[in-house]
């Protein structure tokens, strides 16, 4: 019997650290947008050269190499703007860093996967734990080929890894193969340039705390007004004092604008970003600032007045409410979605879902939603699943880092608490304990229903399983109380359940069911005869 893995204890899952805004810039001038296309590229081509330089760098970088760069950029700049380079071509190299870790692992485990199957029979059963052996010689043969290959990619990631060389492309690896793609992505030669030109621009700031409305680079006060701090070579542009350029366009962030404000009346820190929006010829401004960790609410706290439990598919969430108990109340809700098309149809499509599941949690009273802690990245390597296409298809599609993401950020704003379970055999017990005893002529109980009642009870600290396995001595009480719903302490735990006098038929009058329960209390004929001597009576003396 395979042996059952541990179970980790569920928490409260940390709030969002960061908050970003969007508006539009509207009603911008030819001159406007001039000056925003020549500063981007002045300030792109100095951040390609960076990256150039900090790539070369690679393990040997330090806080001295880090100096001399911006001191490099500061004449062609200015100090600020080198500052911002800087920075983000430190965050691009780490990473592509952190992705290339995350590629020596799952070349790693495609590896061990297809050993530990060649070493099976071939033919040999898997089962849901472990992968079997290869159909035939000849896919046998096919996998010890791909064995060879991806070592070979391993070696050659581990070198490229313990060099600290790295791989990175300004504007997007997926845009730069766009480029020879041009008929199906349906653009022509003129519009992938427009598009690649345009995300490797430069036309971000950091915050400075203390300074005037919080960003002394491109700066936006309360009214709106924007400005922005020329490059030293692109100073004679400028139409305001100190070197400035302030846009004809005016801002103003309806969602959390207030806290914005709040933020530059009092001169703290708020980076900016200005983006081209090549398709619809739009230009926006993206606000975004750090929230100091809070600590996060108790886990008893959250659980005061029970929970959502929610079991995340490829097309919707289910979702059923239990109470403290851990006892399903009401009916399962279903919030779909649909993930094919854009990626922004899907973000939205995941958003819209998520609020309708946080309305329905206010409408409860509900302060806290359990959810499986999913990354399944162990689940969608090629070498596991080998032939099981849909199913690849089913865990890949699954929005699992996006819409925890989104769940957390959006959740914190209505004052619900987010905690995250183990989702080990929430799905498989669920099932087993919930499933059928849930189902009734009007409600189809689903497997994805029975595994959010799974991870509800697991999330209040209850077992899945409905009750707990009798004691040996007999089936008794002798070595504690059997079910879970009820306290050692509760008066009256352990009686039977009691006999209320009366009628159980609406049909018959009150005051007659009184001595329902005594069979020989009645005047009938059929008298049970364990309660009476029993005797034959005598034949008659005719026969």
């Amino acid at each position: 019997m395979a042996e059952l893995r541990s179970v980790a204890p569920s928490f409260v899952v940390l709030g969002p650290s960061g908050v970003a805004v969007r508006d539009r810039l509207k009603h911008l001038t030819p001159e406007d947008e001039k000056v925003l296309r020549l500063v981007g590229e002045h300030m792109g081509s100095l951040a390609s050269k960076d990256l150039k330089v900090r790539c070369a760098d690679g393990l040997e970088h330090s806080t001295d190499t880090w100096a001399a760069r911006k001191r490099e950029l500061t004449p062609v700049s200015s100090s600020r703007w080198a500052g911002s380079i800087t920075r983000a071509t430190h965050d691009q190299w780490a990473l592509a860093r952190r992705g290339q870790s995350a590629h020596i692992r799952n070349l790693e485990a495609g590896i061990h996967m297809l050993r530990h199957r060649l070493s099976l029979p071939i033919g040999e059963k898997g089962s849901q734990r472990a992968a079997g052996g290869y159909r035939s010689k000849q896919e046998w043969f096919a996998k010890t080929r791909r064995l060879h290959v991806l070592q070979g990619r391993l070696d050659a990631a581990r070198t490229d890894h313990e060099a600290g060389r790295v791989r990175v492309v300004r504007g997007g690896r997926r845009l730069m193969n766009t480029r020879h793609n041009l008929a199906a992505a349906q653009l022509t030669e003129e519009q992938w340039r427009a598009h690649w030109d345009t995300a490797r621009w430069f036309l971000q700031a950091d915050g400075e705390s203390g300074k005037q409305f919080g960003n002394e680079t491109i700066r936006v006060n309360p009214d709106g007004e924007v400005s922005i701090k020329l490059p030293a070579p692109l100073a004679c542009l400028a139409n305001s004092r100190h070197g400035r350029y302030t846009l004809s366009s005016r801002v103003a962030f309806a969602h959390r604008g207030a806290e914005w404000a709040d933020r530059v009346e009092t001169n703290r820190a708020i980076a900016y970003r200005i983006h081209h929006d090549v398709s619809r010829g739009r230009w926006y401004l993206t606000a975004s600032w750090q929230r100091p960790v809070v600590q996060t609410v108790p886990l008893a706290t959250a659980l005061a007045h029970g929970v959502i439990g929610v079991d995340t598919n490829a097309d919707h969430l289910a979702a059923w409410r239990l109470d403290v108990h851990g006892n399903p109340i009401g009916e399962p809700r279903r919030f779909f979605y649909d993930l094919t098309g854009t990626a922004n149809h899907r973000d939205a499509q995941i958003r819209h879902a998520l609020t309708r599941l946080l309305h329905w949690a206010k409408q409860c009273g509900v302060t806290a939603i359990a959810v499986e802690d999913l990354d399944f990245a162990a689940e969608k390597t090629r070498e596991k699943h080998g032939r099981k296409h849909r199913f690849r298809q089913l865990i890949s599609g699954m929005p699992t880092g996006k819409l925890r993401a989104r769940l957390v950020s959006m959740a914190a704003e209505a004052g619900v608490s987010i905690i995250a379970v183990d989702p080990a055999y929430t799905s498989k017990w669920g099932a087993q304990h919930w499933q059928k005893p849930l189902a009734s002529k009007n409600r189809k109980t689903s497997r994805h229903d029975a595994a959010s009642i799974a991870i509800g009870r697991r999330a209040l600290g209850h077992p899945i399983r409905r009750r707990t396995t009798p004691p040996p001595q007999h089936q008794s009480d002798a070595a504690g109380h059997r079910t879970v719903q009820a306290r050692p302490g509760t008066r009256g735990h352990e009686e039977t359940r009691p006999r209320f006098p009366g009628p159980r038929i609406r049909s018959v009058p009150p005051g007659r069911g009184t001595n329902a329960g005594d069979q020989n209390t009645q005047n009938r004929s059929g008298r049970s005869a364990e309660h009476e001597f029993w005797h034959q009576d005598s034949l008659p003396l005719s026969l």
